[in-house]
């Protein structure tokens, strides 16, 4: 649910997971998702729309073993105004209707990490006790992608759940902070000022003059005072700072004198170079800014395996 472009999909089909469907009302996301896993079946609509029981009878599917989705932070999000009565907050609610009526083994739902804060925790627990009101036990952990090799600073909040009263299972960190990989080693093999379409490769453009301004930013600096978090130069040799398209625009490459591309930005949120993205170049920004990393989900992906095929054996036992 809220599947984006397809973050969580493609990190959970790395760890070896089939994605049957998939559910967002953004058109362009939905194009996205569909051109990237053309055998999941997708709705394209709202959610208040979706109807689970249609949606396993045209999938074939009994089982499901596990619902995923990130509903929508901007109400929950530490940047700028947290509003808890802010509408898009109440499509949480419409993801636990959801699972109740497919029922999964597990869960997996990803936010900022403000959720946990807002309104001095009573948001977190409305979410435990939402859960916990449809049978299922949850938890939650802020996981920081870079301890996961994704060349990025990026953490998010991670919820888990499972309706078998078990502990959820999270993946072990896999590097420490000095050991995060660098935004380089992500990008540096791509063309430093050739377009390739193809892949997304594009960037906004610059004129000669504003290549100049862009030139004598610093690292760490701003090209605008306003737009202090889309024009700011990366740091060479460090992990990406967490990437997003704001206001047209994204960071600036840590030494070449022009913003990162949509490609760019792909890599460092570790979509593949076959991971294509629909719509404008702006939209392509828009959707990997907004996604998860897929080599966080796969992990997290990994870390269920051992417990899903545990209760799969005991049920198999239980049958016999």
């Amino acid at each position: 649910m809220f599947s984006g472009a397809g973050g969580i999909t493609q990190g959970l089909s790395q760890a070896g997971f089939n994605p049957v469907a998939s559910v967002e009302i953004n058109p362009i996301a939905s194009a996205t998702h569909t051109r990237n896993f053309p055998n999941c079946h997708h709705f394209c609509g709202d959610i208040q729309h979706f109807k689970s029981e249609d949606c396993l009878q045209q999938t074939n599917c009994n089982q499901i073993h596990i619902v995923s989705g990130g509903p929508p932070c901007q109400g929950f999000s530490v940047a700028g105004k947290r509003d808890p009565k802010d509408p898009r907050n109440r499509l949480f609610y419409e993801f636990i209707r959801v699972v109740s009526e497919i029922k999964p083994w597990y869960v997996v739902m990803e936010n900022v990490p403000g959720i946990l804060t807002i309104k001095k925790g009573k948001v977190k627990q409305a979410i435990f006790d939402a859960f916990n009101s449809i049978g299922y036990s949850v938890s939650v952990a802020i996981l920081e992608s870079a301890a996961y090799k994704v060349p990025q600073i990026r953490p998010r909040a991670i919820f888990i759940a499972n309706r078998f009263g078990l502990k959820n299972p999270y993946p072990q960190a896999q590097l420490l902070p000095e050991q995060y990989l660098s935004i380089e080693s992500a990008i540096s093999d791509l063309p430093d000022y050739s377009r390739i379409p193809e892949i997304n490769h594009e960037w906004t453009r610059h004129s000669k003059e504003y290549m100049e301004r862009i030139a004598k930013v610093p690292p760490g600096g701003s090209l605008y005072k306003t737009y202090a978090d889309a024009f700011k130069r990366q740091y060479p040799g460090k992990p990406s700072m967490t990437v997003k398209e704001n206001h047209g625009g994204t960071h600036i490459h840590p030494y070449l004198n022009r913003v990162i591309s949509a490609r760019e930005m792909a890599r460092l949120q570790t979509f593949p170079d076959s991971f294509i993205f629909e719509g404008s170049m702006k939209k392509a920004m828009w959707q990997i800014g907004n996604a998860v990393p897929p080599l966080l989900a796969k992990n997290i992906g990994f870390a269920l395996i051992p417990y899903i095929n545990k209760i799969a054996i005991n049920q198999e036992t239980h049958c016999n």
